[in-house]
C-alpha cells in the first residue's frame, strides 16, 4: 500500500478498465473528425478573468468550484472548470477566425477541475470531448452538432439516452422574458444567495435542483413566450433539421444549463439511470462569447460530453464495448538463446502491426502460461533449444488448444496469415 492516495474527488484510470475510457474518447471524436473538426488542446490552466468573464461571474463554477491559484509572478490563475472559453481564447490568439474559412470547426478532449461534493458521476477531475464551430450562425451547425453527439453515443451502443432542446433566445427578446422572470422570482420564498442570483442572472435559478425551489417555479413566465419572431424561426428551423434526420428529442422550457454564455439553442443528454447526475453532456449556441474576451464579434456553437458519465450510462445499460485485443501473441522463451530469437520474431510482429507480448524475467514454462492466459493473447508461441536446433517454434492456439511446430522464418507470416 502507498503512502499516499488519489486526491478526494478524484480516480486513477488503470487496466482494463481504462481501455473503456479510451473506446469511448474515440467513439466521441469519430464523428467529429470525419466532419472537418480538427484538434486543438490547451493549457489545464488560464487565467481567472477567462472564466470570470466568459463563464459568469455569478454561476457556482466561478464562485464556488473553481481551483485557483497565485503564481510566483502575481498572476492569477485557474485550473480550467470546461472548456468552450479555452477553445475560443486559442483560437482567436491563434487568428483561426482569419484564415478566411468560417466556421472554425474544432474537437477536444481532456481533463477539467471543479471542486464540488464528490458523489456518483460528480467529481473532482473529470474528462469531456468536446466540438466547437466558431464564427457562424447558422441552424444547420446547430443541428449538425446535435447530430454528431447522437451519432457518437449510438455508436457505443447507448439507447436509454434522451436529448433536451430549449431556445434561450438573443439580446434582443432575452431582456424583456428576463424583466418578467424576475418580477415574478422576486414574489417567491427564496433565500438570499438565490434572492442575489435574481438580480444578476435570473435564468439560473430555472436551473435550481431543489424541490422546494422548483414547486414554487410551477407557474413561471415561460421564455417561449418571449422569444422574438427570429429566435423562433431559428428554433424551429433547428428542430425540423434533426426531427428530419431522424433524431428524436424532448422539448424542454427550463432547460438553461449553469453556464451564462449560452444564447439561443441549448441542449443536453441525459441518462435515467445516473440518478440525481443524469447529464451526460450538453451544449448550446454562444454568440456573445467572443465578444464577453475580448474578441469579435464570433456567432458559435458547441457542446461537451462527460467521459466519465458516458462510461457510467454504459455500464447502467448492461452495454459491453467490443474492445481489441491488448495482446495477440504472446512469446514464451525457454533458455537465453531463446529470449534473444523469440524477442527478434515479437519485434518483428510489432512492427507488423500485431499486438505481441513477452514472457519478460526469465520465468519457467509454467508460469510463462499462465501469464499468457491472463494476457487474452490467441497465440502463443513456445521455443527451447530443441526447437531452435530444428529451426521451428511451437505456435499454440490458445482457444482450440492446437498446437502445431512452424519454420521460425516464417512464423510472424503464418501469425498475420491466421490473425487477419
Amino acid at each position: 500500500m502507498s503512502t499516499f492516495q488519489a486526491p478526494k474527488g478524484t480516480y486513477d484510470l488503470t487496466p482494463p478498465r481504462s481501455a473503456t475510457f479510451l473506446a469511448v474518447r474515440e467513439a466521441i471524436s469519430a464523428p467529429l473528425r470525419d466532419s472537418g473538426y480538427g484538434y486543438i488542446e490547451t493549457p489545464g490552466f488560464e487565467n481567472v478573468e477567462l472564466f470570470a468573464r466568459g463563464v459568469g461571474e455569478s454561476t457556482d463554477i466561478v464562485t464556488k468550484e473553481m481551483y485557483t491559484l497565485t503564481t510566483k509572478g502575481g498572476d492569477q490563475l485557474a485550473l480550467r472548470p470546461e472548456g468552450t472559453a479555452s477553445v475560443l481564447r486559442a483560437a482567436l490568439e491563434a487568428n483561426l477566425h482569419k484564415a478566411g474559412n468560417l466556421p472554425v470547426k474544432l474537437w477536444y478532449s481532456g481533463s477539467y477541475y471543479r471542486y464540488e461534493r464528490p458523489q456518483a458521476g460528480r467529481y473532482r477531475h473529470f474528462s469531456q470531448v468536446g466540438a466547437e464551430a466558431i464564427g457562424t450562425e447558422d441552424p444547420v451547425l446547430d443541428a449538425e452538432l446535435i447530430i454528431l453527439a447522437d451519432q457518437a453515443y449510438r455508436s457505443l451502443g447507448l439507447r436509454q439516452f434522451r436529448i433536451l432542446l430549449n431556445s434561450l433566445g438573443d439580446k434582443e427578446c432575452r431582456p424583456v422574458y428576463r424583466e418578467a422572470l424576475q418580477t415574478f422570482l422576486r414574489d417567491l420564498d427564496l433565500d438570499e444567495e438565490t434572492r442575489r442570483r435574481i438580480e444578476i442572472n435570473p435564468l439560473r435559478v430555472l436551473d435550481d435542483k431543489r424541490a422546494d425551489v422548483q414547486k414554487q417555479l410551477t407557474d413561471a413566465p415561460k421564455l417561449r413566450d418571449y422569444l422574438c419572431d427570429a429566435c423562433k424561426a431559428y428554433h424551429e428551423e433547428v428542430r425540423a433539421l434533426i426531427t428530419a434526420a431522424g433524431v428524436v428529442f424532448e422539448d424542454d422550457e427550463k432547460l438553461v444549463r449553469g453556464l451564462d454564455y449560452y444564447t439561443r439553442t441549448t441542449f443536453e443528454f441525459v441518462h435515467d439511470g445516473l440518478g440525481s447526475q443524469s447529464a451526460v453532456g450538453g451544449g448550446g449556441r454562444y454568440d456573445g462569447l467572443s465578444e464577453m474576451i475580448g474578441g469579435p464579434e464570433l456567432p458559435s456553437v458547441g457542446w461537451a460530453l462527460g467521459v466519465d458519465r458516458t462510461v457510467l450510462a454504459l455500464e447502467a445499460e448492461g452495454v459491453e464495448l467490443d474492445l481489441p485485443a491488448t495482446t495477440s501473441v504472446y512469446a514464451v522463451p525457454l533458455g537465453e538463446e531463446a529470449r534473444r530469437v523469440l524477442f527478434g520474431v515479437v519485434t518483428e510482429l510489432r512492427r507488423a502491426g500485431i499486438a505481441a507480448d513477452f514472457a519478460f524475467g526469465g520465468r519457467g514454462l509454467k508460469g510463462a502460461m499462465k501469464s499468457a492466459n491472463r494476457s487474452g493473447a490467441r497465440y502463443t508461441l513456445v521455443a527451447g533449444e530443441r526447437d531452435l536446433a530444428e529451426g521451428v517454434v511451437q505456435l499454440k492456439d490458445m482457444e482450440s488448444g492446437e498446437q502445431t511446430a512452424v519454420p521460425l522464418t516464417e512464423a510472424a507470416a503464418v501469425l498475420a496469415e491466421r490473425l487477419g
